[in-house]
């Protein structure tokens, strides 16, 4: 195959690792700086300039996005969608990965083990925020910090109120996270590829530091993963649009707490301290799925008229529990379930036999007006204003 690394730092181990992984396996494989790009929308198709010439055909690209250009990078990530270039990490993927909230938020709604997190702009909403999370300690995170930086752990309620105040009054935004006492200043990085963990590593933090960065002095030591750690990492990634991700967690009381999703993990750390060779397990899986660009699906389904995609919940009163996906009558509605999610579980395709429990979520494609039938009502908005009120405006 014939790949691009998207890199503005050729010299840098991880690029340099991917590119000899490429080179030994016979594909062609070019380090182009993300900045060079130039998105073209003025002919028939989407279409790439770099260095102010057209770009050849590429089968694949990796993209190694660093954080001060993310919007950029994600728009060229982006247009190599447009033009069905395979990539490992979808441009959404980047992006809600980027953003500490946005990840929480996402990843919140599937179950994912997290440590306790509120997101709150008015001062007097702080202490209250710090009680729903435990209490101080705290931990102060900045909503785009890296490399461990933009983390604070703030003892008392006092001086946690101090600091996001302090961070608040320069535009920063800040998330406000339970303190993992048992982490003991540990945590463990998992790189996913595709549906597995090809490597993993327990950072310890070095003295009295809380964060277990390497970049903060961390030492690191390979690890075998528990099978709900290994669970808990590739859902991350997937939930979240990577195929190729750095996954961070604590090791909870209860299991393991997702901290960070990671969609330009290093590799000099892990494969030095694991001594296995992520860069080329990187490459087989590229290998392996050039033949499948990324495809919004939502965007593809909903092109024909009168048709979409829609969620549908399994209710306890509903007359599809206890009868098979083959007996539940959404064929001859013609509405098509594309996956069955049922708690944690997700099957795919699932088949006629699949019985139907209440709690399931189908999400299919079908006749948008059969389906709708299908969703509780919600309560309708008012389409006209009422009348004007005789007093429209009360005394204080």
């Amino acid at each position: 195959m014939k790949l691009a690394i998207l890199s503005r730092a050729p010299r840098s181990y991880s690029t340099q690792r991917l590119r000899t992984a490429a080179l030994d396996r016979g594909h062609t494989v070019k380090v182009l700086n993300t900045l060079r790009f130039g998105i073209d929308l003025s002919g028939d198709e989407p279409d790439l300039q770099f260095r102010g010439k057209q770009l050849s055909h590429y089968d694949a690209i990796l993209p190694r996005i660093g954080n001060s250009i993310t919007y950029f990078g994600t728009a060229v990530v982006r247009q190599f969608e447009q033009m069905d270039v395979y990539t490992p990490n979808t441009s959404w993927g980047i992006s809600n990965s980027r953003d500490k909230l946005r990840a929480t938020q996402i990843l919140s709604r599937h179950q994912i083990g997290m440590p306790a997190t509120t997101f709150v702009q008015g001062r007097g909403d702080v202490i209250p925020a710090i009680e729903r999370v435990g209490g101080a300690p705290v931990v102060i995170k900045l909503l785009e910090g890296t490399q461990g930086i933009g983390v604070i752990l703030a003892p008392e309620i006092k001086v946690a109120e101090a600091i996001i105040e302090t961070l608040q009054s320069t535009k920063q935004n800040v998330l406000i996270q339970r303190f993992v006492k048992e982490s003991k200043g540990r945590d463990i990085r998992a790189l996913v590829v595709g549906d597995r963990v090809v490597a993993a590593m327990r950072r310890v933090a070095k003295g009295d530091e809380f964060r277990s960065n390497v970049h903060r002095g961390g030492s690191v030591e390979p690890v075998e993963l528990d099978p709900a750690f290994e669970r808990a990492a590739v859902r991350s990634a997937q939930i979240m649009g990577l195929r190729v991700a750095g996954v961070d967690m604590l090791e909870g009381l209860d299991g393991p707490l997702v901290m960070e999703v990671n969609s330009s993990p290093g590799l000099e750390g892990i494969e030095r301290a694991t001594d296995l060779d992520v860069a080329g397990a990187i490459i087989d899986y590229i290998d392996n799925q050039v033949a499948f660009p990324e495809i919004d699906v939502r965007q593809r389904l909903t092109v024909s008229t009168g048709y979409g995609v829609a969620e549908i919940l399994v209710f306890e009163a509903s007359e599809m529990v206890g009868k098979s996906l083959g007996d539940s009558g959404l064929r001859e509605r013609d509405i098509t379930a594309l996956t069955l999610h049922r708690g944690t579980q997700v099957i795919p395709n699932p088949n006629a036999r699949h019985v139907l429990e209440a709690g399931d979520r189908l999400l299919c494609f079908g006749k948008l007006e059969e389906m709708r039938s299908m969703i509780p009502n919600r309560r309708k908005r008012m389409r006209k204003p009422k009348r004007l009120p005789a007093e429209p405006i009360h005394d204080a």
